[in-house]
C-alpha cells in the first residue's frame, strides 16, 4: 500500500519552496530532505527513502528549493539556500511529530548549517560534499562537525566529493555509514557485485533505523 502524498507551497525569503510529503499512516517522525545543487527531489536516494520509510512510521517531506520551483537552472549562494529552507523546517517542526532534517549533497550542507536553529532532533547527510572534486584542501568538514545535533552521514566509496575514509573523526552523536558501492549519486556500476536496489535498500534501512532511534 502506498503512502498518502500531498504537495504544499511555503513562502520564504528566497521565494516559494515546495514540499512533497509522503505521509506515514501513524507517523513517529518526519524526515525533511532537500535536494542537491545539480538535481531535484527525483534523485534515486530521495525517491527510495520516500517509498521505503512511510511504512515504517516515518513521513518523508521532499523539499524543493525556491530556485528549482521557479525553474532556474543554477543554485544560488549558501546564504540564499538557507533562507529558502529555514521556514520550511520551522513549519514542519511546529506541526510535529519529531523532525529530522537532511538532504543530499548541497541539501545536506544546508541541513547541517540550519538544523539546530529550526527545532530539529537530528540531521541526515546523504553524500555530504566534503570538498570539491580534486580539492581536498577545500574542506567543508566544519559544517558537518558543528551541526550541533546528532548527525548521520551516508557516503558512497567512489564519491569524488569525499569518500568515507576521508572524513575526520566525528564527534559523539555523529555516525558514518559507508555503503559498499556507489558514487556521489549512489549509482552502482554494472560491474559491481551487487545491484542498485540492494544498495538503496541498505541506505533506506540505515536511515530508517537511525531516525527511529534518534527521535
Amino acid at each position: 500500500m502506498g503512502s498518502e502524498m500531498t504537495v504544499e507551497l511555503v513562502d520564504t525569503d528566497a521565494g516559494e519552496a515546495r514540499i512533497t510529503c509522503h505521509r506515514a499512516a501513524r507517523p513517529k517522525a518526519v524526515l525533511a530532505l532537500g535536494h542537491g545543487a545539480g538535481g531535484g527531489i527525483e534523485a534515486r536516494d530521495l525517491a527510495a527513502l520516500a517509498a521505503a520509510l512511510p511504512p515504517r512510521g516515518i513521513t518523508v517531506a521532499l523539499v524543493e528549493q525556491p530556485w528549482r520551483v521557479a525553474g532556474r537552472k543554477v543554485a544560488p549562494a549558501p546564504k540564499t539556500l538557507d533562507a529558502g529552507w529555514r521556514p520550511v523546517a520551522e513549519l514542519l517542526a511546529a506541526r510535529g511529530p519529531a523532525l529530522v532534517v537532511g538532504g543530499r549533497s548541497a541539501g545536506a550542507r544546508v541541513a547541517c548549517r540550519t538544523g539546530a536553529d529550526t527545532g530539529a532532533a537530528g540531521v541526515v547527510a546523504l553524500a555530504f560534499p566534503l570538498h570539491p572534486p580534486g580539492r581536498p584542501e577545500k574542506s567543508r568538514a566544519g559544517e558537518l562537525l558543528e551541526s550541533g545535533l546528532p548527525t548521520l552521514v551516508v557516503q558512497g566509496p567512489t564519491d569524488p566529493f569525499g569518500g568515507p575514509g576521508e572524513f575526520p573523526e566525528l564527534p559523539e552523536g555523529h555516525e558514518l555509514v559507508a555503503l559498499p558501492y556507489g558514487n556521489h549519486g549512489f549509482e552502482v556500476p554494472k560491474r559491481a557485485g551487487t545491484g542498485q536496489e540492494e544498495v538503496l535498500d541498505l541506505l533506506c534501512r540505515a536511515v530508517g533505523d537511525w531516525v527511529l532511534k534518534t527521535v
